[in-house]
């Protein structure tokens, strides 16, 4: 059975991700997972494909049995596998919590690494993974300081391992937004002082985020970045000292 998995299905860039995904791409299923078995429930009614719903906590160990069973009773060959589960709190250290700061960690550094190796025996030449990094991740980030070092450890994880599986005929493809118009500004401000972060620059439409990605990643290319503004930022971030560039962002949040 010929299947696409997404994490974090239930809203944003993973709920945009499963319905172009199902308009787009050749699959008999596509697997929905996310916490919130309601908002998926709802999504897969949406679909034009079979969907699955697999609510999951990924940050519990014990939540992977019930997916890798399902993996193998279905004789799954997974074609896609989108990585969106992650979220971000704005603030210097003082203002995220100790715990948010270790579940940020933990959400978007050790579950993604986990999701990928759960399903990797379950792919075959041809079949695409998509990581969900940042433009935050090509420099340090004050006032994102966590978020963007998890973003960093996704892009260079995924560029990687894109390099060992090409011999496979496996493609890994990170995939680095800028700021997007979705729920993740509001989750990421709430309870946020006045340091946090609160001017926004080059918002995109998720839509063509994930249309470009999607693209870039039957390409196979191993990032994928929408709009102009994003890729003068890469440029920046390679040319530029980090220190220079930290000071610009934050003389741009005064």
């Amino acid at each position: 059975m010929k299947v696409a998995v997404v994490t974090g299905a239930s809203s944003g860039l993973g709920k945009e991700f499963a319905r172009q995904i199902a308009d787009k791409e050749k699959l008999e299923e596509i697997w929905l997972i996310a916490r919130r078995r309601e908002n998926l429930e709802q999504l897969a009614e949406e679909l034009p494909v079979r969907a699955r719903v697999i609510p999951m906590d990924l940050t519990k160990e014990e939540e992977y049995a019930k997916y890798r069973a399902a993996l193998q009773q279905a004789d799954a060959q997974v074609m896609l596998l989108i990585n969106c589960s992650g979220f971000g709190k704005f603030g210097r250290y003082g203002e995220v919590s100790e715990q948010d700061s270790l579940d940020m960690i933990d959400l978007n550094c050790r579950a993604l690494v986990q999701m990928t190796l759960a399903t990797l025996p379950y792919f075959s030449s041809g079949g695409r993974i998509l990581q969900i990094s940042s433009t935050s991740s090509f420099q340090p980030l004050p006032r994102l300081n966590i978020y963007a070092a998890t973003k960093a450890f996704v892009l260079h994880y995924s560029r990687a391992l894109h390099q060992e599986l090409r011999p496979k005929g496996i493609t890994v493809t990170a995939v680095c937004p800028g700021w997007m118009k979705t729920d993740f500004l509001k989750v990421a401000a709430l309870h946020t002082g006045d340091q946090a972060v609160h001017n926004f620059f080059f918002v995109t439409n998720p839509q063509k985020v994930v249309a470009k990605a999607l693209r870039d990643s039957a390409k196979g290319k191993g990032i994928s970045m929408y709009g102009v503004g994003n890729h003068i930022h890469r440029v920046a971030a390679k040319l530029l000292p980090h220190k220079l560039i930290m000071r610009v962002w934050e003389l741009s949040q005064q």
